[in-house]
């Protein structure tokens, strides 16, 4: 698993422009895994703290209780990429961080609640430009790749900025 520090350090490019639309709004669709193995999706914000990348939960909703029993999740910023705007999406291992005075530190004084650390095992960020749409992905111990596919011709490889 990488941190977001260490994700920023490999595809610096890349996670500034992840970062510029999880920013850009407050709330976002986060995936995580039931007991019984089906989805659950959840609103969820984001904060950027020093070097991590946190969500946030109130205490014992069942998203924390997920993440709790399986960490796995995956967060989506949407946006109308038709209209110019980016696509992000980030997925990897929920961690939580349990030191009550570290939880207070994060949490200031917006009171009791779950923090975990978001690690990463995957990026995506998606857009469209003219008439094609770009795909940038970003895997654990594989680096990055873009793809690009033009109105309705094949999906391509082409060179990252």
């Amino acid at each position: 698993m990488a941190t977001w520090q260490q994700f920023s350090e490999e595809a610096p490019a890349m996670a500034a422009k992840i970062k510029e639309r999880f920013t850009a709004t407050k709330s976002h669709v986060l995936a995580t895994v039931r007991r019984d193995g089906s989805p659950r999706v959840s609103g969820s914000e984001v904060d950027f703290r020093e070097q991590d990348l946190l969500i946030g939960s109130m205490i014992g909703a069942v998203k924390a209780k997920d993440l709790q029993r399986d960490g796995r999740f995956a967060i989506h910023a949407a946006s109308a990429i038709d209209e110019g705007g980016a696509d992000a999406k980030v997925s990897g291992k929920a961690v939580e961080i349990t030191d009550p005075a570290e939880v207070a530190r994060l949490q200031g004084d917006d009171g009791e609640a779950h923090v975990f650390r978001l690690d990463l095992t995957e990026a995506v960020l998606t857009w469209v430009e003219g008439n094609t749409i770009y795909f940038d992905f970003w895997k654990e111990g594989q680096g990055s790749k873009r793809l690009a596919r033009p109105d309705n011709g094949p999906v391509v490889e082409v060179a990252l900025d």
